[in-house]
């Protein structure tokens, strides 16, 4: 039995292809039979549900193989980076539920860098161009045509030492030179046609303050950052291919410079490449992400209809879900567009499972039970999950007048409308069924909108009571009584982009308006200008007792929770997810 248990459970999982090659290093003995990865954003903006698969599977495999993933800021771009993402990037980590070992900077290795750089200088791999970015990227060549050689490229160590000493001065103009490693300008990669290693920027530093004036590349800094550091998988995505073998190039010169007398082959990290994730109506760019927040698009980085992490934290999905979402597509070598009915089939999905019921209506209209006492107040039991009876219950009370859905009353209702209308039954959730007679159902204001319906309760009906089984066509609709609920605003978001794919469409829209680069009238095109809809509701008096992250479904509605700006005088929810897909009936 227990073998048959644990091979279902292993069918039911199996490894996927980087988990595949860490036992194969595992079992070879390399490393030193060691994992050690590293998560390694760049602090210029919060992390998006891009960075949440990075950050799954580099803290995952960590874990799962009793190794450490440390956090290593990438802040070799100052002009760009602040403290406020690095805060932002560290609470995204933590609530997704993955600790790391040690944070890091680049900033830690700027030294050993330069150091690095100067060495290569002497060895003649290395040497300062004084050519314009244009000459430079002309002399490049094509991927079939041959670059043609700098005319800096033999020039004396001496003098390239001198020069880069200079581009550290702080003296020099950003863009007057560069240090290019010597390569081949005749490779079939791209990346080893010289590439530029340190260029000056004469921006403080946030960390390191004036030290610095020239500021090391990201190819030059990643991988000898994860050699030093003693990583043994760097996990990197699709567009990185092209960059491995510079990446490999660059730890053999520093473990020659180092003096390093290990086996490479077993002691080195080993990059490897997996697809990115991509869903439906989102855009992932942190620099486009950067314009919606300057523009005012969008309220801020955590505005719930951002593809951010921390956005996606205040809309209420749950790291669990995302999480879940994540290992359901899994990892792979080959980029995809994901369905965004997918991603919300899985929040749902485990929200279903942790979600407080609730009582509320988003769109009221009162109900009056005519046979009902004014005075009379009755008070029932609700339970709070069906899903986990250790969440308990609580009570709601029921009156004479009442807030139902306004959907769920239609004057002139067809024979397939199963609630309530004129000669109608339906079943009040937790207490009566009513009937709503043939004529005077109903008063209207000037304008002709309904703004009280008439019912009557049958008394033998009441839920829980022996003789409740009276069977109706009618469904069963929620409620909150008028003189116990609190009123509320609640905020429905749909998608923030009408298009599907809005990173392609965006960019061919700005190419054929003569753009070189997007700008946010691009955008501004395809944005959903009904991306927000705020409305007021009523909710019972149990829902003042819940807290921003904290999971709720409006029964019947949806899923919600407490916004950040909810007060008790102000009570504030953000829709997360209906209790339905409609993305197949309303997508493009």
């Amino acid at each position: 039995m227990i073998e048959t248990e644990e091979k279902n459970e292993g069918q039911e999982k199996s490894l996927n292809f980087i988990e595949q090659k860490i036992e194969q290093d595992l079992a070879e003995g390399k490393n030193g039979g060691r994992v050690q990865t590293r998560f390694p954003p760049e602090p210029n903006g919060y992390l998006h549900i891009g960075h949440a698969k990075a950050i799954a599977l580099d803290f995952g495999v960590a874990e799962k193989y009793n190794g450490v993933c440390n956090l290593r800021l990438d802040d070799t771009n100052p002009q760009k980076e602040d403290i406020e993402y690095v805060k932002a990037i560290e609470k995204d980590i933590e609530w997704l539920g993955f600790k790391w070992g040690k944070v890091l900077y680049a900033s830690d290795y700027f030294q050993q860098l330069w150091d690095f750089a100067v060495e290569l200088i002497k060895r003649g791999k290395a040497y300062v161009d004084e050519q314009t970015a244009e000459e430079i990227a002309k002399q490049k060549g094509t991927p079939t045509t041959p670059g043609q050689n700098s005319p800096f490229r033999d020039r004396p160590v001496e003098e390239s030492l001198a020069l880069f000493n200079e581009m550290n001065s702080g003296k020099m103009e950003p863009g007057k030179m560069v240090l290019r490693a010597k390569i081949d300008m005749a490779s079939d990669n791209m990346h080893f046609r010289d590439p530029i290693i340190y260029r000056v920027l004469n921006i403080p530093h946030w960390r390191t303050g004036n030290k610095w004036n020239a500021y090391p590349m990201y190819d030059f800094t990643h991988g000898q950052c994860d050699y030093w550091e003693g990583v043994t998988h760097s996990l990197c995505t699709l567009e990185f291919v092209s960059h491995r073998p510079l990446y490999d190039l660059f730890v053999d010169w520093a473990k020659e410079c180092a003096g390093d007398d290990k086996p490479l082959d077993d002691n080195r990290p080993r990059q490897t490449e997996f697809n990115k994730l991509n869903l439906t109506h989102i855009l992932l760019s942190k620099r486009n992400l950067l314009m919606l927040v300057n523009e005012k698009v969008v309220s801020g980085w955590d505005d719930p209809r951002m593809p951010t992490i921390s956005a996606f934290r205040r809309r209420g999905y749950s790291p669990e879900g995302i999480k879940a979402f994540i290992d359901k597509i899994g990892y792979t070598k080959f980029d995809a567009l994901n369905q965004m009915s997918l991603f919300e089939s899985a929040i749902r999905d485990d929200l279903n499972k942790r979600a407080q019921r609730v009582s509320a209506v988003v769109n009221p209209v009162k109900l009056v039970i005519t046979n009902f006492p004014e005075d009379k107040t009755e008070v029932y039991t609700a339970i709070n999950n069906p899903e986990n009876e250790a969440d308990g219950t609580h009570e709601i009370e029921f009156s004479r007048e009442l807030w139902i859905e306004r959907d769920d009353f239609m004057e002139d209702a067809p024979k397939k409308f199963f609630r309530l209308g004129p000669g109608k039954e339906v079943r009040l959730k937790n207490s009566y069924i009513i009937r709503c007679p043939e004529t005077d159902f109903c008063k209207k204001d000037e304008e002709g909108n309904i703004v009280e319906i008439y019912a009557e309760l049958i008394p033998e009906t009441k839920t829980g009571e022996a003789n409740c089984n009276m069977k109706i066509k009618g469904k069963t609709i929620h409620w909150v009584s008028c003189k116990h609920c609190l009123e509320a605003e609640v905020r429905n978001y749909d998608r923030l982009w009408m298009v599907e794919n809005p990173r392609d469409e965006v960019a061919n829209y700005s190419k054929q308006q003569g753009k070189d680069r997007i700008d946010i009238e691009d955008m501004r095109h395809f944005i959903n200008p009904d991306s927000l809809e705020v409305k007021k509701a009523y909710v019972e008096k149990y829902c003042a007792e819940f807290k921003p992250l904290d999971y709720l479904q409006f029964q019947r509605v949806g899923y919600y929770t407490p916004d950040y700006d909810s007060t008790p005088d102000h009570l504030v929810f953000n829709k997360t997810v209906g209790l339905k897909d409609t993305w197949k009936v309303t997508s493009n």
